[in-house]
């Protein structure tokens, strides 16, 4: 967070080169984003960009079908936290002015994992597997598929379309639901889009 480049919220973070720790904070669900530019606006005002670096509100990049259309969404991983670094004194503590700063911070919850006034970081691997998940559903979507195994369905396109029959498979990586329905008296899979089946 910057002044001459503040980051694009919609991005993953980049470690700040300061001997920073990333801890998690409580926060009302559904106010995940208000809360972090509320706090990003109070650290930008207090002039404390080097010692809060980041706020983060960890999403995936989901792609979904509704209507026949496809849309793309961020969808929270962790619905009632964000995430801050957070560059920390020689021993190990938080600086005092950041420490008041998030505590007065209305809307802002207590530190996951507090022990005393003491809170514990996350562990860097932690940290890494959120970043690195980030950072590859904003390259490749992942698919959101409304269909689970068992499910009733019909099929709305193609050469079998207006057959209906049941949930067999759901491939959410290739995008593809395999549906047994009756052919000529014969169960048969069919294999589909997903977009091609609805729920009946």
């Amino acid at each position: 967070m910057s002044e001459s480049t503040p980051p694009d919220p919609t991005q993953p973070a980049v470690p700040a080169p300061l001997n920073t720790r990333w801890f998690v904070l409580r926060v009302a669900s559904n106010m995940e984003r208000k809360m972090r530019d509320k706090l990003e606006q109070r650290v930008q005002n207090a002039k404390l960009d080097e010692l809060l670096p980041n706020v983060l509100v960890p999403t995936e990049t989901v792609t979904e079908m509704k209507g026949g259309k496809k849309r793309t969404l961020q969808k929270k991983l962790y619905p009632g936290y964000i995430m801050v670094e957070m560059a920390l004194e020689d021993d190990g503590a938080i600086p005092e002015p950041v420490w008041f700063l998030i505590r007065e911070t209305q809307g802002i919850g207590d530190f996951v994992g507090s022990s005393r006034k003491q809170p514990v970081p996350m562990e860097a691997y932690e940290v890494e597997r959120i970043l690195n998940g980030m950072r590859q559903t904003e390259e490749q979507p992942q698919l959101k598929i409304n269909f689970k195994v068992g499910d009733r369905v019909k099929i709305n396109d193609g050469p079998f379309e207006s057959y209906s029959g049941h949930v067999d498979e759901v491939n959410e990586i290739k995008g593809m639901v395999r549906v047994i329905v009756t052919i000529f008296g014969r169960e048969t899979p069919v294999e589909l889009e997903y977009w091609k089946v609805e729920k009946t």
